[in-house]
């Protein structure tokens, strides 16, 4: 692990590990400890590293009114004529179920955090020992929530969605002074869901250099493309919502992934990390016994003592026991300097004149 990583739990951050891979629950519990425990567990079968919650209430997010702003009028919103009230009512996971999801997430040797969406969420999630918190896309400009999230101490992971760079830099600031020493900014889109055109994730590496911190990315496009493709930019963190069944329904449901998809974008971001490797150039230490396949040059009919050299009787041909075919012109119109047989490796000794030959090339 480099100096500059640092643990959530027992997993490693950082571009020298593979990629951290959250699921996130949110509302797709549907109402049903069972079912949100079931996620869970289908979660870590699925080889995800991190499995995330939400922490509110209808109360503590908005107002109970029926009117004006509080309802959704936004005709392409999956949550259109609803009020945000009774929205977040049926999406909240009630905070008695905390514990229990936290617990068999950890017996399945995931990592368990929350996003609080205020300082009652963060006072409750602390008696549960959380290892770090998530900042979610629309509170990323409260900058009271999240210097209460950085003076924990704990690794803060911000969902960057929508805001400036100007606002960017007042919430990285802000958290820094709070006390936040790790911090992970998530490239993200608003959109549920969104597509890839609308992603942006070229973003990315400008966000490290930026800020001098670990990136990643909230991932609400459809598939693994998007997510794969962000590793190769130097994300070192994926968050996916993740639901058992896009065809149960629930607020979250269409823009989630299934466990078969998961486990996909488990394997293959890690690959995709694997892949990176270093500036590389020459054949690798694999790579070197594949080197007598190269083409190179070859008798490829017998040749008489004193017979020109041709293209009838030399060619560039697999595998690669001869000279390169760059030499090839050099040979053409001299003489073999003794009968050769088909398919013997060209080499200068073949020619009449090879003492000279040798001498000049």
């Amino acid at each position: 692990m480099s100096t500059n990583d640092f643990m959530i739990g027992d997993f490693p951050i950082g571009r020298h590990t593979k990629p951290f891979v959250i699921a996130e629950m949110s509302g797709n519990h549907n109402q049903s400890l069972d079912r949100a425990l079931a996620i869970v567990d289908a979660a870590a079968d699925c080889g995800a590293h991190g499995l995330k919650i939400q922490t509110y209430t209808p109360d503590t997010m908005t107002l109970d009114l029926a009117e004006g702003d509080f309802v959704i009028a936004d005709k392409k919103s999956l949550w259109e004529g609803n009020t945000l009230y009774k929205l977040y009512g049926e999406a909240m996971t009630p905070w008695e179920w905390h514990a229990p999801i936290f617990e068999r997430a950890r017996s399945r040797g995931m990592v368990p955090f929350s996003t609080p969406f205020d300082a009652s969420a963060v006072d409750f999630l602390e008696t549960l020992d959380v290892p770090c918190y998530k900042i979610a896309s629309f509170e990323n400009t409260d900058l009271p929530l999240i210097r209460r999230v950085a003076a924990t101490g704990k690794p803060l992971i911000i969902s960057t969605g929508m805001a400036s760079i100007a606002e960017l830099d007042e919430t990285v600031r802000a958290a820094r002074e709070a006390g936040c020493r790790h911090l992970i900014l998530l490239k993200c889109t608003s959109t549920y869901p969104a597509t890839p055109a609308n992603t942006n994730i070229a973003t990315i590496p400008h966000l490290r250099d930026l800020f001098g911190c670990e990136v990643g990315l909230s991932d609400h496009t459809m598939g693994v493309g998007v997510s794969v493709a962000s590793v190769a930019l130097g994300a070192t963190v994926v968050e996916k919502h993740f639901t058992l069944s896009r065809a149960d329904g629930g607020v979250d449901s269409s823009f989630s992934m299934e466990p078969a998809e998961m486990q996909t974008l488990v394997t293959e971001t890690e690959r995709a990390w694997q892949s990176l490797g270093q500036i590389s150039y020459g054949p690798t230490a694999a790579e070197r016994p594949s080197l007598k396949f190269r083409r190179t040059l070859y008798i490829t009919r017998d040749v008489q003592a004193g017979e020109r050299f041709d293209e009838s009787n030399l060619r560039a041909i697999r595998p690669g026991g001869g000279l390169p075919p760059k030499h090839l012109e050099q040979f053409i119109g001299r003489r073999a300097g003794r009968a050769i047989a088909r398919g013997t490796p060209v080499s200068w000794d073949l020619l009449s004149d090879a003492a000279d030959a040798s001498q000049t090339n």
